[in-house]
């Protein structure tokens, strides 16, 4: 599935960011939007010149939801912003690089403890932020693995990312493209309602399945 979706997109460029933090900031902020829309958050806060820990530490709320307001859920998406900050500076002295010394399994407990992190966020920050062998989970990598017969619908994410990380070879670069890929492939393809006769995994699914 891999082969076939590579060679149909090609690289991917995943994830879009300059820095972890920016990284860490686009996965809270994509929560249920749209990337276009997340970008143009990213450039408000940038312009406002708060793209930093301190930055983001130290932003009114309303500020801060004024700023992000094209990511949709705006007051919300301001309170996990400022509670991940409050978490990085609680945890590890407001230093990404003393969070990025914490051994996998106990940083994405933490990460999960904070409020609005849930486990796909989590591990999109440990992956594109950090560099950990962690398969990102989302709502394409379920419908498209279901459809196929991989897993039952509505699989638990746990179950999921289980069945993947069995499978597929433990490499961060080969996580990162691969769910990229699937992403694509979600977005062009494997909608709602499907468009399946231009899909790349429909050949993979005659040919192999």
């Amino acid at each position: 599935m891999y082969h076939e979706l590579f060679r149909a997109f090609g690289p991917q460029h995943w994830w879009p960011g300059e820095t972890p933090l920016e990284v860490i900031v686009g996965a809270i902020l994509t929560q249920n939007t749209a990337w276009g829309n997340v970008e143009r958050a990213i450039a408000n806060l940038k312009k406002a010149r708060l793209l930093s820990v301190e930055g983001l530490a130290g932003a009114p709320p309303r500020t801060l939801a004024r700023l992000v307001r094209p990511s949709g859920y705006f007051n919300q998406k301001a309170v996990k912003l400022r509670a991940f900050t409050d978490f990085l500076r609680d945890e590890y002295g407001g230093s990404l690089r003393r969070m990025a010394r914490e051994r996998t399994p106990a940083l994405r407990r933490k990460l999960l403890a904070v409020h609005g992190i849930g486990p796909e966020t989590a591990d999109s920050i440990l992956l594109y932020a950090f560099g950990r062998r962690v398969f990102v989970v989302d709502a394409y990598t379920a419908r498209i693995f279901s459809r196929h017969g991989c897993v039952e619908a509505r699989t638990p994410y746990a179950e999921i990312q289980r069945y993947l990380t069995e499978r597929v070879p433990r490499s961060v670069r080969l996580y990162n493209e691969f769910h990229a890929l699937i992403v694509r492939a979600g977005k062009e393809f494997c909608r709602k309602t499907p468009h399946c006769d231009a899909c790349p995994l429909k050949i993979f699914y005659k040919k192999y399945v």
